[in-house]
């Protein structure tokens, strides 16, 4: 059963840092919801692979776009780019890195 709730991301209940980014963690009821900022410079492959351990990201990701712009290249090679406004489905098998000089930031929630 659901009730009326309320978190906030700046007091998120967990936080974690990969990098040059930030990940900003809030459960809420059933729900995992995640605000990911992303620092000019930042890419998958150098900020996140070291620890990962696999040599793309194998996590699905359901985004929504608020902020800066993201690159991703799937195994295959397909790349596509993201801005502000824009919602992603990005499968699992991809690279990813912020694009230009604004912080990438990024509402995600994952299976």
């Amino acid at each position: 059963m659901f009730e009326l709730q309320e978190k906030n991301f700046n007091t998120p209940d967990e936080q974690h840092v990969p990098g040059r980014g930030t990940v900003d963690v809030v459960k809420i009821g059933e729900f995992v919801l995640r605000r990911l900022t992303f620092q000019p410079g930042w890419k998958w492959t150098e900020d996140v692979k070291p620890t990962a351990g696999t040599e793309t990201c194998q996590i699905p990701h359901l985004n929504i776009h608020l902020a800066g712009r993201l690159a991703v290249r799937m195994e295959d090679g397909t790349e596509k780019e993201y801005g502000q406004g824009d919602v992603s489905l990005v499968p699992p098998g991809h690279d990813a890195w912020v694009v230009g000089d604004e912080p990438v930031i990024i509402i995600e929630q994952t299976p």
